[in-house]
């Protein structure tokens, strides 16, 4: 008898482990369908936010599935597909919907080719080796974009700066974004970040610093960190070229 009731337990919690990751993929997918739901209806600032907020949970259920070592190849499909949604679809129909509608046909066909690069991202990476891409992306990370997209729109937004007025410069945005994911510039993962190893305090201190700015102004500061992180890797690309240069000379 105990053996017989010992087992279906235990294959009750290893459900209930593989659960908790897929319900942080989940409420992903939800906070990006509910940005483009406060797009369309025209609030700006709840979609932005909805966005962050997927942000969290997408970086949540990774670590949640490696800290409970519930990895599943079920998880990393459903994944994809929350990213799709909350990073790829909810940022080209938010930006669309602020700033591109005005330039018609040309506005959603920008907002088209930042979607299709966020599917073809997506589909590479889950076509190659992880293990090459552990320290390093290969192209710009699509949550990384969608966060600049929303950064973007909330800074211009409680700055009252309307859509319409920067509508080619959003095209802009929106086409190079899309050629970054799909470039091979590489980016820095953070993936081998181990929240517990051991940092030294000034590291600590910095993350205060930043944690600290971000509450005082988050739209502005956020801008300012993803700006900064998306525009890393090509200056790399340019830093490498010139240090290739001057080898030769």
């Amino acid at each position: 008898m105990s053996e017989q009731s010992d087992g279906p337990r235990q294959t009750r919690k290893v459900r209930g482990i593989y659960l908790l990751p897929n319900l942080f993929t989940i409420a992903s997918m939800f906070a990006g369908f509910y940005a483009i739901i406060a797009g369309l209806q025209g609030r700006y600032e709840n979609a932005v936010i909805a966005i962050f907020i997927s942000l969290i949970c997408d970086g949540l259920d990774g670590r949640v599935a490696r800290w409970t070592n519930s990895q599943s190849d079920l998880g990393a499909q459903l994944d994809s597909l929350a990213d799709m949604v909350s990073f790829g679809v909810a940022p080209a129909i938010l930006m669309y919907s602020w700033s591109l509608s005005i330039l018609g046909k040309p506005g959603w066909l920008v907002a088209f080719i930042y979607m299709v690069c966020t599917a073809l991202r997506l589909a590479r990476f889950n076509s190659q080796d992880q293990g090459d891409e552990k320290r390093y992306f290969c192209g710009l990370n699509t949550p990384s974009a969608a966060a600049l997209v929303a950064a973007t729109i909330w800074t211009f937004s409680v700055n009252n700066i309307s859509g319409v007025t920067v509508a080619i410069p959003m095209a802009v945005l929106m086409f190079l974004l899309g050629l970054l994911k799909v470039s091979s510039i590489k980016y820095r993962s953070f993936k081998d970040f181990d929240l517990r190893s051991r940092v030294s305090l000034v590291f600590i201190l910095v993350a205060i610093l930043v944690l600290v700015l971000v509450a005082l102004d988050p739209p502005q500061m956020l801008f300012l960190i993803i700006f900064v992180y998306v525009i890393s890797g090509p200056l790399s690309v340019i830093w490498r070229a010139i240090k290739h240069k001057k080898g030769k000379t």
